[in-house]
């Protein structure tokens, strides 16, 4: 949306990488089976632009399972709206920790 841009029209960086949190966090959530707190993001880049109109896509895989933590990888892709070519935008790395109740930090369950 037009509210999400720079003045050159571009979409702001920081409303790419919630999106991109939400995506990383849905990965998180389904390993520890519960309720995760974003701790960091490693290794963030920015490719290319998105602009308003543009559809955009999200792949995240697991990387990396701790005691407490996930390691989440996070793509985004871009399509012009009236285009077929798709071209990565943004990657980065983002790390959850599963939390409880009283939001402390708590084992990842065994997996299934």
């Amino acid at each position: 949306m037009p509210s999400d841009t720079n003045p050159e029209g571009d979409i702001f960086g920081g409303w790419l990488v919630s999106q991109m949190d939400l995506a990383g966090a849905t990965v998180a959530f389904r390993r520890a089976q519960g309720r995760c707190v974003t701790v960091a993001i490693d290794g963030m880049s920015f490719i290319s632009p998105v602009f308003v109109g543009d559809e955009v896509s999200l792949f995240a895989r697991l990387l990396n399972v701790g005691r407490t933590s996930v390691r989440v990888s996070v793509e985004a892709w871009r399509r012009r709206r009236d285009g077929r070519d798709v071209y990565k935008v943004t990657q980065g790395v983002f790390v959850y920790i599963a939390i409880d109740g009283e939001r402390r930090p708590r084992p990842l369950p065994p997996e299934d």
